[in-house]
């Protein structure tokens, strides 16, 4: 269960948001504060972790500061990366952080191709290159992926198959052996030869996100191969959920799950409002629903925590998701 901001250690609550705040609050434009937290937070994983076999990629841009502020700031650059923004063909939030990764790489002209898709034949589609870069000399293969996984905890020793997706969708087991046995391998495959200028010379995962914990003090064994620095929040079912009276919130819409909110102060909602919000959601809708706890600050609302907040029975549906996944892989 989440406790009040007070009663957790810096460590673990809200130290992605003060990062992110003291670096970029001087940001305002939406897409530009997401394409921030994409190329500045950090990693989901551990680079070093032996289950991920060296292809963990993670990008630095000395000039990174300077670039994100001319893009806001000059009316063209801003107007151009909203129109690449307004040519995305679905509002998911993979495909949208992926445009505005795409935008970054061709504005730095790394980019050689994006969404490559490679088939063997009109009705058989093998793969998708995500990003082919020009990086360190050589044609460098990305796969990119942005996810928020929640840790069902259930008297196990922890799997990365124990981070579900908010609608049990997927894990991050899954995801990974996914991208590390099918997806980085795709430029081996002779049907992806006509899409390469010249051969890959290295082939890597860019995984960004945010994990939730039922227990915002859990600290994770190394074997599980998560960055001990990623982005962290809680989860709570609505019953259980507390609020803390002196604080503000916001139900984030899914396009703004990236960086931590910056929100005017009439878009806040009380306690009681963000308690009725989220009853009313839940009447109609199971999907969990991303809740941010805010505090005024120069005329806005400052993201200074976070939480998936669940339907009360979404906990139980997870460990049988996971009991059942375990007795499939035995």
């Amino acid at each position: 269960m989440p406790t009040s901001t007070s009663d957790r250690s810096a460590a673990d609550v809200g130290a992605c948001q003060e990062q992110f705040h003291r670096r970029w609050n001087h940001l305002f434009d939406p897409h530009v504060r997401a394409l921030a937290w994409l190329l500045d937070a950090p990693d989901l994983l551990d680079p070093n972790a032996m289950q991920w076999q060296g292809k963990i990629a993670s990008h630095a841009d000395a000039n990174l500061a300077a670039w994100l502020t001319e893009l806001e700031q000059i009316p063209e650059k801003l107007q151009a990366l909203h129109r690449y923004i307004g040519s995305l063909p679905s509002t998911r939030l993979g495909l949208y952080a992926e445009k505005l990764l795409a935008f970054y790489f061709e504005q730095r002209r790394i980019l050689v191709a994006h969404s490559v898709q490679v088939r063997a034949s009109k009705n058989d589609t093998i793969g998708e290159f995500d990003f082919l870069l020009q990086l360190d000399g050589g044609l460098a293969h990305w796969e990119f992926a942005t996810k928020f996984y929640l840790l069902e905890t259930s008297g196990r020793s922890l799997q990365p198959d124990d981070f579900l997706g908010p609608n049990l969708a997927d894990s991050l087991g899954a995801k990974m052996q996914k991208i590390l046995q099918r997806q980085l391998v795709l430029s081996q495959h002779p049907a992806a030869q006509i899409h390469l200028s010249e051969p890959v010379t290295s082939a890597q995962a860019l995984i960004k996100g945010w994990l939730f914990y039922p227990d915002p003090h859990l600290r994770l064994p190394a074997v599980l191969g998560v960055n001990a620095d990623a982005c962290r929040g809680y989860w709570c079912s609505l019953s259980a959920l507390p609020l803390d009276p002196s604080a503000m919130y916001q139900i984030l819409p899914r396009q703004r799950w990236l960086a931590p909110a910056k929100t005017a102060l009439e878009h806040m909602l009380s306690p009681e409002d963000a308690r009725l919000a989220l009853s009313e959601h839940f009447a109609d809708d199971a999907a969990p629903v991303l809740l941010a706890t805010l505090r005024p600050e120069g005329g806005y609302g400052l993201e200074t925590d976070r939480g998936f907040v669940v339907p009360d029975d979404w906990a139980g549906r997870a460990a049988a998701q996971r009991h059942l996944s375990v007795g499939k892989a035995d």
